[in-house]
């Protein structure tokens, strides 16, 4: 430790309004947790290098923060933080507003979020892990580790003849792992579908993962294993709870629960400290608060449970400790810091502070598309965009109409998080919001750009 303290550049706080700044020069991939060093004091030594070092205009920079605040200024969202890193250095670390706003309590750059869709990307990484020791492959059928998935119907998502409902017909083949990992399985999600497929999960307690579930995983997936597909495997993309049948696959194939086995061979490894499926008593503190917004009338703190149409959330009793169900889709909770070593990580080729999770091969693997034989905007994430395993990816730049690279990869939460890659630019970038309805594409939209435009060099 003391060898790292050494290599630890001095950090600047500043205070503007709301906001809270670091300008830092650590490494990303020291072996010291970003959460922790973002509340640390001031040290000595070195001056941290330069965004001008990085590339990066300070100026520029200035734009975001102030659009950041402009948001919690407005009572658009209670507050934010937000993480650029290039070069495997942190040029920005921000915090915006209120961790809770009728408690007073600020924003800070260690607070607890729920990411949820986030979550997949880490599942993804569980499952390539696997695949990587020769214990599953992409193209195994799923009822290879999950059995009662091997005979599926579907129902077709084309509405049948006047005052018809659609039958069911068998699949013309079985679900295999990819996918899975592509949402190209035909599983889908409840509150996203409206018709038999989600009446059908919905009569049966099917669990979206984002509210409190009675029960194991291992149990809501076999009662998933139950439901018709709502679309032919492979045929369509369809975004639903595939990633929490990955997690399923993953304890089956490890002999170990999915916490357990994160913790084990992700968190602990890439020294993750407050990333898990639950938050402890002592540092129920550290969470944010979930907001719901109303027209008209701004954010108020989200209920417990809350109900917006189909979509249920449980924002606090779900994330308490003890738990029992987690899902691989949306069930966990993170730090900016935690979740940024996960993504240097990625953009590492699968390396962080000499502790190898996967080979280059593997990420070369899940960053570049799998999806090029859809129709254009099959994801729903706009022309010019892919999806790999687990992320979507930018295939035509042009297309995508903002700014960005080619073979960047992102994702984000229903909560209005969002994370992206950028392999050319050797950027992470993570933008941590919580509300819903959310405001994840124009405020993500903004942060990508707010963030490109500072790149000088």
């Amino acid at each position: 430790m003391d060898s790292m303290k050494a290599s630890i550049r001095s950090t600047t706080r500043q205070r503007r309004g709301g906001q809270t700044r670091l300008a830092l020069g650590w490494l990303l991939s020291t072996s010291i947790l970003l959460g922790a060093c973002a509340t640390a004091p001031s040290r000595g030594g070195i001056d941290p290098p330069s965004a001008s070092e990085l590339g990066v205009s300070r100026e520029r920079l200035e734009r975001l923060h102030s659009v950041m605040q402009g948001y919690v200024d407005r009572g658009e969202i209670a507050g934010a933080v937000t993480l650029l890193a290039r070069d495997g250095k942190i040029v920005d670390f921000g915090a915006y507003g209120a961790q809770d706003r009728d408690r007073r309590a600020p924003m800070r750059t260690n607070s607890i979020f729920r990411i949820a869709s986030m979550s997949k990307a880490i599942t993804s990484v569980g499952v390539m892990i696997l695949h990587e020791e020769g214990r599953l492959l992409l193209t195994d059928p799923l009822s290879k580790h999950l059995p009662s998935f091997r005979h599926m119907q579907v129902v077709p998502s084309a509405p049948g003849e006047e005052g018809q409902t659609p039958q069911p017909v068998p699949a013309a083949r079985e679900i295999t792992i990819a996918d899975l990992l592509t949402h190209r399985s035909g599983i889908t999600y409840g509150f996203m579908d409206a018709g038999p497929v989600g009446d059908a999960y919905r009569k049966a307690g099917v669990s979206d993962g984002l509210s409190w579930t009675e029960g194991t995983l291992a149990e809501n997936v076999e009662k998933l294993s139950k439901m018709p597909l709502a679309s032919q495997p492979g045929a369509e993309f369809r975004y639903g709870l595939s990633a929490d049948v990955l997690g399923r696959v993953i304890e089956v194939v490890s002999g170990q629960s999915l916490d357990v086995f994160f913790q084990e061979r992700i968190f602990r490894p890439l020294q993750m400290k407050d990333t898990g499926f639950a938050v402890p008593d002592d540092e129920w503190h550290r969470m944010t608060t979930a907001y719901a917004y109303v027209e008209g009338a701004g954010i108020r703190p989200m209920k417990d449970p809350e109900a917006f149409g189909l979509l249920v959330f449980s924002p606090e009793a779900y994330y308490r400790t003890p738990k029992r169900y987690f899902s691989g889709g949306a069930g966990l909770v993170s730090t900016a810091g935690d979740y940024g070593r996960f993504l240097q990580m990625l953009l590492n080729r699968g390396e962080l502070d000499g502790v190898r999770l996967l080979s280059p091969k593997t990420v070369e693997i899940m960053t570049i598309s799998h999806t090029s034989d859809l129709p254009r905007d099959a994801t729903g994430e706009g022309q010019g965009i892919d999806f790999g395993l687990g992320f979507a990816i930018v295939t035509d730049l042009a297309a995508s109409k903002i700014l960005g690279s080619r073979g960047r990869y992102a994702w984000g939460s229903i909560y209005g998080s969002s994370f992206w890659v950028d392999p050319a630019e050797r950027l992470v970038a993570v933008l941590l919001v919580q509300r819903y309805p959310n405001v994840d594409i124009t405020l993500r939209e903004q942060f990508q750009v707010l963030v490109y435009q500072s790149l000088v060099r």
